[in-house]
């Protein structure tokens, strides 16, 4: 085996897990599931059939990671963070064939105990505030904060926040890493200097 599983874990036949790769105590990996190189599973982590986690993935405790969620290389899942797949769930309604995508995009942050309601894109390196509820896709570097979150700034790829104003700003400089950015807030930033 090139990836490392806690002997109480349960790693499903037709699961694909890449090479340095650790899932520890009392998680469960589905059939279907691929997760690539690596990758840190928390203690109690459910990943259902069909989801896709990239190179690099940081997944706390507690977090279940349902169908039809792709987590791109580099995401953090903070601990006891929620997804959803269906947007109307009722026990006595079967639904799977309402499973709606939900694309976490490469370096996100989804801070702890966080929800993430199903049918969004969370953008490049965008941070996500402990106890946030998303409900709208969230452009590349912002910071959500919020029930209902929103806009409240921007991050640098390296994690310091870049500004509190989410629609003023034009061009941004990190004080920690010297990255620039630019772009029209609250649409879009992109980096522009720096790696």
């Amino acid at each position: 085996m090139s990836f490392f599983a806690h002997e109480s874990a349960y790693i499903d036949e037709g699961c694909r897990i890449g090479e340095g790769t650790r899932i520890w105590h009392f998680s469960h990996v589905m059939t279907g599931a691929t997760i690539g190189a690596r990758c840190n599973i928390g203690q109690n982590v459910v990943i259902s059939p069909d989801v896709v986690i990239g190179d690099n993935v940081k997944i706390q405790n507690n977090v279940s990671i349902y169908t039809g969620v792709i987590l791109e290389d580099d995401v953090f899942c903070g601990p006891s963070m929620v997804f959803t797949n269906v947007v109307n769930p009722r026990s006595h309604v079967v639904r799977k064939h309402e499973f709606q995508r939900t694309l976490v995009r490469r370096g996100a942050t989804l801070g702890a105990n966080c929800t993430i309601v199903c049918g969004r894109t969370i953008g490049s390196y965008a941070f996500v505030g402990a106890g946030t509820v998303v409900t709208a896709d969230a452009p590349d570097f912002a910071l959500i904060l919020g029930n209902p979150g929103r806009v409240r700034g921007w991050v640098c790829a390296c994690g310091v926040k870049l500004s509190s104003e989410p629609t003023v700003v034009e061009q941004l400089t990190c004080p920690s890493c010297g990255k620039r950015y630019a772009g029209r807030p609250p649409q879009t930033l992109t980096l522009v200097e720096g790696t």
